[in-house]
């Protein structure tokens, strides 16, 4: 049976699952209460101004303005939040007039751990199946999970994932094989590996990239 039409265009985009479950119907409100909205954006302002070499040139004023103005957006950083990513500012886009926001924790993000690639390696284990997919969960939380050059960009900044490693965004025709990618970093660099999708492991996570 041929794919729904909004399953196979979601699927040929990025390979994102479209299963709804009962915590997925209750993220898609997408607001944060003001009480928590408030203290996420002291807690962003206090990374903010630690880590200015992230994100030089940038104000925090211009940010949480625009960040302000988008709830769903500060209710994706809220979700980079909670699972552990400690979400920064990166980079400001002026072609696209946004700032980018990046999972910025020293390793892969503890509450996105022990998850294979995407649905379908999820759906392929017979046992063991892990809680969830990194493309799955990208998905739920609205961000995109970050593709190679990305990665590659963040690493540029300090290093990150020393103890652990984050998939990646796999091109669909290596996934399509049935691989995926994942980064780390190590003995002074950054280094890409391959792995079965379904594969999936307690050092790993995934990182994420939101533009506000």
């Amino acid at each position: 049976m041929p794919e729904k039409p909004v399953r196979a265009k979601l699927r040929a985009a990025s390979m994102v699952s479209t299963k709804y479950t009962p915590k997925t119907q209750a993220r898609m409100k997408k607001k944060i209460s003001d009480k928590a909205a408030e203290k996420l954006l002291e807690t962003l302002k206090l990374r903010f101004e630690k880590n200015r070499h992230r994100h030089k040139g940038i104000k925090w004023d211009e940010v949480e303005s625009r960040l302000k103005k988008y709830p769903d957006k500060l209710w994706s950083v809220h979700e980079m939040e909670i699972t552990g990513g400690e979400p920064d500012v990166i980079r400001y886009d002026a072609q696209e007039d946004v700032f980018i926001f990046c999972d910025c924790s020293t390793e892969s993000p503890k509450g996105r751990r022990s998850i294979c690639y995407d649905q379908e390696a999820l759906e392929s284990r017979q046992t063991h199946k892990p809680g969830d997919s990194a493309i799955n969960m990208a998905y739920e939380m609205g961000i995109d999970i970050l593709d190679e050059k990305q990665y590659e960009y963040l690493q540029s900044l300090e290093n990150f994932d020393t103890k652990t490693s984050s998939w990646l965004k796999t091109p669909e025709k290596m996934r399509g094989l049935g691989g995926a990618i994942f980064g780390d970093f190590r003995f002074g660099r950054v280094f890409y590996y391959h792995n079965g999708a379904e594969s999936y492991y307690a050092a790993r996570g995934f990182r994420g990239l939101l533009k506000v």
